[in-house]
């Protein structure tokens, strides 16, 4: 028997004035699942969630959440759910494990402020004020409230947003583990990076609507393999490789200072003539994909970047 969604929503929309915020979304969260919300800023990422969260109301549209109605249910709803949002809205004169303690209180059966400041690397900063924590630090803060009760669904805005790369790979690691002791997580993000590492599924918004969705691995491979991308250092000379891999001058790209991408499959000979050339050159060879682009590349060919 298939496990009940944690997350339903079906023809969601959200309207300001002339203005369809929201415009049709439809989509599920499965239990235990990691699911990304994708898309440029003004696409309704933020809206879709502030309904889910039950802080905005649908205008049209069926929206369950853990089997609730987010407004009718909020109550109930608020005291499963954990939400990080980049700006926590804190008082600044507050200390971190003041202000667990503090969220703790609003709970049953709160997990234990101390053992999250060691979850999330603040135990050195447990005695600082808000107002002087990093960037990061206080990324750190948020994801240790929206931990405290516990949530069996998580949501987490740009959570590694100002983080270090060691930061981040810890908050990663953290995202991993509880998706694997059951807690759902729906994630909404700009770094695709972080997008392929941790999404079991992902739905690409723009302009209000789910133009994308699927695995990550689903949506970075090229059905129709006449693809071929790699790395290298910057500044190639592309009229020369293409008569070395036996293509056209047009058919070679550098779309970034660094990468390229050849309209050919990636076939043996294909891959014997681009090691030869780079190699009678003295060039390393980076990354080399044959087939898939990254999801940068796919969320960048169906959005717009256009105002709303």
């Amino acid at each position: 028997m298939t496990p009940a969604p944690v997350i339903e929503v079906a023809g969601l929309e959200k309207h300001y004035g002339a203005t369809r915020a929201v415009d049709g979304v439809s989509f599920r969260v499965d239990p235990g699942e990691v699911f990304g919300l994708l898309g440029p800023n003004g696409a309704g990422k933020t809206t879709t969630v502030e309904v889910l969260e039950g802080y905005r109301v649908p205008d049209v549209g069926e929206v369950r959440v853990l089997g609730l109605d987010p407004i009718r249910d909020g109550r109930q709803l608020r005291l499963r759910i954990g939400v990080m949002l980049q700006d926590g809205g804190l008082y600044q004169g507050i200390e971190p494990i003041e202000a667990l303690r503090l969220f703790a209180s609003y709970y049953d059966d709160p997990d234990d402020p101390e053992r999250l400041l060691d979850v999330v690397g603040l135990r050195d900063a447990r005695r600082t004020l808000v107002r002087r924590l990093s960037g990061g630090q206080h990324q750190r803060l948020s994801l240790a409230l929206a931990l405290i009760g516990r949530p069996s669904l998580l949501f987490l805005d740009e959570p590694t947003a100002g983080m270090d790369p060691r930061a981040r790979a810890t908050t990663w690691q953290l995202v991993r583990e509880l998706r694997d002791r059951g807690v759902t997580v729906l994630l909404t993000t700009h770094a695709m990076v972080e997008a392929e590492q941790l999404c079991d599924r992902v739905a690409i918004v723009d302009r209000g609507r789910i133009v994308a969705s699927g695995t990550p691995g689903e949506l970075t491979t090229d059905v129709t393999r006449d693809r071929t991308s790699f790395s290298a250092k910057p500044g190639l000379d592309l009229a020369d490789l293409a008569a070395a891999l036996g293509v056209d001058s047009t058919d070679v790209h550098e779309p970034r200072p660094g990468e390229y991408v050849v309209a050919a499959e990636a076939t043996p000979a294909f891959v014997a003539a681009l090691a030869l050339w780079l190699r009678d050159r003295g060039i390393t060879l980076g990354e080399l994909r044959g087939g898939r682009r990254t999801l940068e590349e796919v969320f960048l060919s169906l959005t717009h970047e256009e105002p709303r």
